[in-house]
């Protein structure tokens, strides 16, 4: 007797109903499904999706919201298989899109993995934990919700920030981004790959000040004075933000860009 098997539950056979059900949702591109898509099928919808979920042929994403675990997951179905986040993360709120730490990740922009995926959306929400991953909601107001672009994961659309939208968000909340250093590093070293423009035209239609702010500082900090037009006339809100939100309120203040320098930004420590 093959000891493995004793320990781990395999995947069962399926009977001809749900192996009719599980062909055409699949058929229809139906990978992730609901509990009203069964309904269609059969009356007792939570009793079939039981069913199927203890035979290890359905992912439980949460609570109405289940996928099929594919043929390529093998034996063990359910238990073997892992969806990738950002399709999870599609299916979970409307409007949305995934930003901030995950979008500088997905760009090649950070070498740090991020604990969780980054979910923008327009109502506040409570993280949730799904297949071992965490999912962070962070809440912007319905006029803030622009500069996204759609990318193909497994084949299926997903919702993104652009690159220039994703700086934008981590400057106005760099809280979502690992702090204020994360989104320093990648305007640092990856300054010419951005429209350097589109992000300061973002941060007036965000209409969010600090991320001029924050924006300037680091430029006179990396002494790089062929953006200093761009940033010409802009009038600073009144008030002294901190240079990291996550940070306390202590250090020195820059007047000329009212900020309060709670943490250091030395790009000279970067370079190896």
């Amino acid at each position: 007797m093959n000891k493995g098997k004793s320990i781990k539950k395999y995947r069962k056979g399926l009977s001809s109903a749900e192996a009719r059900v599980l062909s055409d949702l699949s058929f229809n591109g139906k990978q992730i499904f609901t509990l009203e898509d069964i309904k269609k099928y059969d009356k007792n919808s939570k009793d079939f999706l039981y069913n199927l979920t203890q035979k290890n042929w359905v992912i439980r994403i949460k609570k109405g919201l289940y996928m099929i675990a594919p043929l390529v997951a093998g034996e063990l179905g359910a238990q073997s298989y892992t969806v990738h986040s950002f399709i999870i993360a599609s299916h979970l709120v409307e409007p949305y899109y995934i930003s901030h730490w995950s979008a500088l990740n997905y760009y090649g922009y950070t070498n740090q993995t991020p604990p969780a995926v980054y979910i923008t959306t327009t109502k506040p929400r409570n993280k949730k934990h799904i297949l071992d991953t965490e999912f962070i909601f962070v809440t912007l107001v319905a006029r803030k919700m622009f500069g996204t672009t759609e990318i193909k994961i497994e084949d299926k659309s997903v919702n993104i920030s652009t690159p220039e939208k994703t700086i934008t968000d981590c400057l106005d909340h760099p809280e979502h981004c690992g702090g204020i250093e994360e989104v320093a590093k990648t305007l640092y070293f990856e300054h010419q790959d951005f429209d350097i423009e589109k992000i300061i035209r973002n941060a007036k239609k965000m209409g969010n000040k600090t991320i001029i702010k924050r924006l300037g500082y680091l430029f006179d900090t990396y002494k790089f004075h062929e953006y200093e037009k761009l940033l010409e006339g802009i009038t600073l809100s009144e008030g002294y933000a901190n240079l990291d939100p996550k940070l306390p309120k202590k250090g020195r203040i820059n007047y000329k860009w009212k900020l309060r320098l709670n943490t250091k930004i030395t790009p000279d420590h970067w370079i190896k």
